[in-house]
C-alpha cells in the first residue's frame, strides 16, 4: 500500500505557481451569490508546477503528505473524498497556536462561540462539533458541562486533523459538522534530541516548554519522549489569572522488526482564578446597549474554575504478511471539573443601575452562584487491520475493524439565586460579592454511553484514474441517564468516488448518513429524538511537489431531522438548563475552498474560505449567530537574501451574525458586524540551534463580540504580543 503516485513528475520548477495560485484564490473570493448560483459551473484552473529537490525543507511545511483521516487508510489528501484540513507542527509554531482552541479558530470552516472567559464551543457548516479524537479514539463532547477540551495544549501533538462533514465511518455517532483528531508525538528518532522554549507576553504571560526525545537502549529499539510545560498568565479581564501545567511521556519499543509497542501518559491541569460565568450585561431595560468595558468582570475573588485531564494509552502495531498491518489502540481517560462561580443574567435599569431579571417577577433573580463538580471517564479499545489485496488483476485496499467505548459523565451542583436588589447597582459593583453558603451538592447529571461498533471500508481501483471507496459502520448505541434509557442500532454507510483528471487534479463525490442521539431536553424535561439525515459532498482537489502543496474545492449539502435548537427558555426545576426543541427539514449547503502548503521552499501558506446557508423547513435561518461566510489566511516567508529571517502573518474575516434573544415581553436582536483580525510574526535564527520569535495578534485592536446568542456580551481578545526564544540541541 502506497500513497505516492509514481507517475508524478517532480522535475519541473515552480516559476508559474504564484500567478496561477492567485487565480485559485480569486476564484474562491467571488461573492457569495455567485457561489450559490454557480457552484457547479466552476472552471478548472491548472497549475503547472512540481517539486524541486527540497527534502531538507519539508519538515517546515504547513502540509502533511498523507493521513488516515476520514477512512483509516493511509492516503494523500486528494484521495480522501471529503474536505480535510491538517494543521502541522510548523504552522502551530509560527502562529503560536498553543491550545486546541487556538488551532480551531484558525482552521478553515470552523467558527467559535464563547459562553464566558473559559467555555468555548466550535462549529462547522452550521452545527456544533462534538467528536474530539486523540489518535483516532473519539470522545463525545457534552456541551452543557465544559471540561476544557479546547484548552488541551498542542505541545504534545505533532498535528491536528480536521475532517469536515459527517464522519460516521470512523466516529460512529456525531454531528455532521467536523471530527477533530489530535495526533500525539512519538519517539521516532534513535538520536538524542531536546528542544526548550520560553515565552513572555501581554498580561504577564509566562510559558516554558521542554521536549526531550532519547534512545533508552544502545541499539535504539527502546526510545522515550517527554514533553513538559508550565504557563501562567493574567488577562484583559479584571482579576483573572490562569495557571496551566502539563506533562506527556511515551515509550516506543520495537519488540521485533515487525512489532512496535507504545505506552504513554499525559496530564494537564488548568487552574483559573476569578473566571467569568456568562458575559457582561448587554442591554438596559429600555433596549439600549450597556456597552461595558472589555475588562469588565463580575467574578468575585472566591470564584475559581479548575480542570484536570489524565490519559493513559497503549498501542500495538503488528506487521502481517505482505503490506498488511494490525493496529490495537486502547485508552483510559479521566477529566475532572471543580468550580465555584457567579453568574449574571439580566437587564440593567439605566437610571438606578439595578439589574432586572429577564424571567419576570415570578422568578426574580439577576443570576446566581454555582458550585459544580464533575468527572468524565472514557475507556475505549479500537482494533483494525488494513492492507492491499488483488482482484481482477488490480490492486485494492481494505480496512476492517471493531471498537468499543464506555463514557460516563457525572456532575454535581449546588445553585443559589441572586435577587434583583441583592447585587446592588451595576454601576457601583466592584466584584466584592460574598461567597454563597453552599447547600450540599446534588446529582445534576449521570450519563453512561456505550458504543460497540464494527466497521470496514475498501478502496477499489476500477481503472488507473478511477477509484471507489465503499464502507459502513454498524454501531450499537446505549445511553443511560437519570431520566432515560435509550438503545439504538444504526448502520452508517459510506461511499466515495475519486477520478484522477491528470497527475495534478482529481475530482470526487461522497455520501454518508447522519446519526446523533441527543441529551438536550425540551421544556417538559423529555429528551429529544436522535438526529438523522444525509451528508453529500463533491469537489475538486489538486496537489503539487509530491503533496507538499494541496488545494481543495468542495460543495456540500447536509439534511437533518430532529435537530436540537435552543428555545432561549430555562427548564423549570433545573439548575439553569436550557430548553430545546426539535427542528425537522434542516438543510445546510455551501462551498469551501482551501490551499495549504509550500508555494516555494521559502513560502508557506494556508488560505481557506467557506460560504454556507443553513435553514429549517420553514426557510428560517438555523443558528444565525454563526458566520455564514468566513475567510482565513496565514502565511510565512523566509527571506532568500537573509535565510535566518522568516516573516509572516494572517487575517481572519467573518461576516455579520445576529440572534433574537428572549427578554421580558419579547426579544431583542443582538448583532455583530463583519470584522477582520490581523496577526503578524517574525522569527530570526541567531544560530542553527537558537531562534527568537515575536508575534502580535489582533494588530488593529478590533473590538468584537464572540457570542451574540446571549443576554451577556463576551468580548474577544484585544491586541496582544508575545516574544519567545527556542533552543534545540
Amino acid at each position: 500500500m502506497s500513497f505516492n503516485r509514481s507517475s508524478r513528475d517532480d522535475s519541473r520548477l515552480l516559476a508559474a505557481i504564484p500567478t496561477r495560485l492567485a487565480a485559485c484564490i480569486a476564484f474562491a473570493l467571488m461573492p457569495s451569490a455567485v457561489f450559490a448560483a454557480d457552484a457547479q459551473k466552476e472552471d478548472t484552473i491548472v497549475v503547472d508546477a512540481a517539486a524541486e529537490n527540497s527534502q531538507d525543507t519539508q519538515d517546515q511545511d504547513y502540509s502533511v503528505k498523507a493521513s488516515t483521516a476520514g477512512t483509516k487508510m493511509m492516503l494523500i489528501q486528494r484521495d480522501i473524498p471529503q474536505s480535510v484540513s491538517i494543521i502541522s507542527e510548523q504552522r502551530m509554531e509560527d502562529q503560536q497556536l498553543q491550545s486546541l482552541g487556538d488551532v480551531l479558530r484558525n482552521t478553515t470552516g470552523i467558527s467559535e462561540s464563547f459562553a464566558d472567559s473559559d467555555r468555548a464551543s466550535y462549529y462547522a457548516r452550521g452545527f456544533a462539533i462534538d467528536n474530539y479524537m486523540v489518535d483516532g479514539i473519539p470522545t463525545l463532547f457534552e456541551s452543557r458541562w465544559n471540561l476544557g477540551d479546547a484548552l488541551s495544549d498542542t505541545a504534545i501533538y505533532e498535528r491536528i486533523e480536521v475532517v469536515r462533514g459527517a464522519n460516521g465511518l470512523t466516529t460512529g455517532s456525531g454531528n455532521p459538522s467536523a471530527a477533530i483528531n489530535m495526533v500525539r508525538k512519538h519517539a521516532d528518532s534513535r538520536e538524542f534530541k531536546t528542544n526548550v522554549s520560553a515565552e513572555y507576553g501581554s498580561w504577564n504571560k509566562q510559558r516554558y516548554v521542554a521536549d526531550l526525545s532519547t534512545p533508552l537502549t544502545e541499539d535504539g529499539r527502546i526510545r522515550g519522549r517527554m514533553v513538559a510545560g508550565y504557563q501562567n498568565n493574567d488577562s484583559w479581564l479584571d482579576n483573572y489569572n490562569q495557571k496551566k501545567k502539563f506533562f506527556y511521556g511515551v515509550v516506543d519499543v520495537d519488540l521485533t522488526d515487525a512489532t512496535r509497542f507504545s505506552v504513554g501518559y499525559d496530564y494537564q491541569e488548568t487552574n483559573v482564578d476569578s473566571p467569568t460565568w456568562g458575559g457582561a450585561p448587554r442591554w438596559y431595560t429600555d433596549g439600549s446597549k450597556v456597552n461595558p468595558d472589555r475588562s469588565y468582570s463580575a467574578a468575585p475573588d472566591w470564584a475559581y474554575n479548575d480542570k484536570e485531564s489524565k490519559r493513559t494509552f497503549a498501542t500495538l502495531n503488528q506487521k502481517l504478511g505482505g503490506d498488511w498491518q494490525l493496529t490495537v489502540n486502547g485508552t483510559h481517560t479521566e477529566m475532572n471539573l471543580d468550580s465555584q462561580q457567579l453568574y449574571l443574567d439580566g437587564l440593567v435599569d439605566k437610571t438606578t443601575g439595578i439589574m432586572v431579571s429577564p424571567y419576570g417577577a415570578s422568578y426574580p433573580y439577576v443570576g446566581g452562584t454555582g458550585y459544580n463538580t464533575g468527572k468524565r471517564k472514557v475507556d475505549a479499545l479500537d482494533t483494525y487491520a488494513n492492507g492491499s489485496y488483488e482482484l481482477f488483476g488490480r490492486q485494492h485496499e481494505l480496512m476492517i475493524g471493531t471498537s468499543y467505548s464506555r463514557q460516563n459523565n457525572t456532575y454535581y451542583s449546588s445553585w443559589a439565586n441572586i435577587g434583583d436588589t441583592e447585587l446592588g447597582s451595576y454601576y457601583a459593583y466592584d466584584q466584592n460579592f460574598p461567597e454563597t453558603n453552599w447547600n450540599p451538592l446534588s446529582l445534576a447529571q449521570n450519563d453512561t454511553i456505550h458504543q460497540k461498533s464494527a466497521y470496514m471500508a475498501t478502496r477499489i481501483s476500477l481503472a488507473d484514474p478511477l477509484h471507489v471507496i465503499l464502507g459502513a459502520r454498524y454501531t450499537k448505541y446505549n445511553l443511560d441517564t437519570l431520566n432515560q434509557q435509550l438503545e439504538k442500532n444504526n448502520t452508517s454507510p459510506y461511499a466515495g468516488i475519486i477520478f484522477d483528471i491528470n497527475d495534478t487534479w482529481s475530482t470526487y463525490a461522497s455520501y454518508t448518513s447522519v446519526f446523533k442521539p441527543q441529551t438536550q431536553r425540551n421544556i417538559e424535561k423529555k429528551y429529544l429524538s436522535p438526529i438523522t439525515g444525509n451528508n453529500y459532498e463533491a469537489g475538486l482537489k489538486g496537489d503539487w511537489m509530491n503533496s507538499r502543496l494541496t488545494t481543495s474545492l468542495a460543495v456540500f449539502r447536509i439534511e437533518q431531522d430532529h435537530l436540537a435548537q435552543s428555545t432561549g427558555a430555562l427548564i423549570p426545576g433545573t439548575s439553569g438548563e436550557t430548553a430545546y426543541k426539535e427542528v425537522d427539514g434542516t438543510v445546510s449547503k455551501g462551498v469551501e475552498f482551501e490551499v495549504n502548503g509550500a508555494i516555494t521552499d521559502n513560502w508557506q501558506m494556508t488560505f481557506g474560505i467557506t460560504r454556507y446557508v443553513a435553514e429549517d423547513s420553514e426557510g428560517e435561518a438555523v443558528n444565525p449567530d454563526l458566520p455564514r461566510t468566513s475567510a482565513k489566511l496565514f502565511t510565512s516567508y523566509r527571506i532568500p537574501q537573509l535565510q535566518a529571517l522568516t516573516v509572516g502573518g494572517g487575517v481572519n474575516w467573518q461576516n455579520h451574525v445576529w440572534s433574537d434573544v428572549a427578554v421580558p415581553g419579547g426579544t431583542y436582536r443582538s448583532e455583530q458586524g463583519s470584522f477582520a483580525l490581523v496577526d503578524l510574526f517574525a522569527r530570526y535564527n541567531v544560530t542553527k540551534a537558537f531562534s527568537v520569535q515575536a508575534n502580535v495578534d489582533n494588530l488593529f485592536d478590533k473590538e468584537y463580540d464572540t457570542n451574540v446568542n446571549s443576554r451577556g456580551i463576551v468580548y474577544g481578545e484585544p491586541r496582544n504580543f508575545s516574544v519567545s526564544a527556542n533552543y534545540s540541541f
